[in-house]
């Protein structure tokens, strides 16, 4: 088994930002909770928009701490 060697570039020499580089992850989570989430309360009954009110409510209190 041969292990290599990677040069870890310095934080100040990266070519894009942390946020950059999560961005698109940190959306594709975001998205797949949400599918999940109006998944779950139309299973237990709920139309999509109100699911879909519940989330935005949530995410309005989240905001708010």
């Amino acid at each position: 088994m041969t292990v290599r060697t990677v040069d870890v570039v310095p934080h100040d020499d990266h070519v894009v930002t942390a946020k950059e580089a999560l961005e698109g992850l940190y959306l594709r989570l975001e998205m797949e909770a949400e599918v999940r989430l109006v998944a779950a309360a139309l299973r237990a009954g709920w139309t999509a928009n109100e699911a879909l009110d519940a989330i935005d409510q949530l995410r309005a209190d989240d905001t708010k701490h």
